[in-house]
């Protein structure tokens, strides 16, 4: 058997729990319709965090190993949700947005394909059950 992970999440009160990860707590909470107080995300949208910080720090340090010098890399997943319960992501789409002088388009779509395809774990395990879509924007 593999290397196991463990978290821990405890309610709290109303729809509010508390999960501790990697020593850091997070507050998931749900809309005040639904009987929450919006304390904190949903959990559903943290699928998204996860995938976009799996990425983004595989490009990071790939580009940095190309000596790729950049400004700013900023990621926007944006996920697509079933209209009937249970509701969930139906696709996926990763933009990633990248700034710099003298950024080659080529190199961070190396750097892409190098995550999607070999580093990051969580887009290996989503792309299992959804399509995931990728997009890279150079200065923009």
């Amino acid at each position: 058997m593999g290397n196991i992970v463990k978290i821990n999440t405890k309610w709290l009160n109303d729809m509010s729990f508390e999960s501790e990860v990697n020593g850091h707590k997070i507050i998931l909470d749900a809309s005040s319709e639904v009987g929450g107080n919006d304390k904190g995300p949903r959990p559903k949208p943290l699928m998204l965090v996860a995938l976009a910080g799996c990425t983004g720090m595989d490009v990071v340090s790939i580009l940095k190993k190309m000596r790729v010098e950049f400004d700013e890399l900023r990621i926007e997943v944006q996920g697509e949700m079933a209209e009937e319960h249970p509701k969930f992501y139906t696709k996926m789409k990763i933009i990633y947005y990248v700034k710099g002088k003298n950024i080659k388009k080529e190199n961070v779509e190396k750097a892409v394909k190098l995550s999607k395809e070999k580093y990051c774990g969580v887009s290996a395990l989503y792309s299992k059950a959804i399509p995931l879509e990728y997009e890279i924007k150079i200065n923009e």
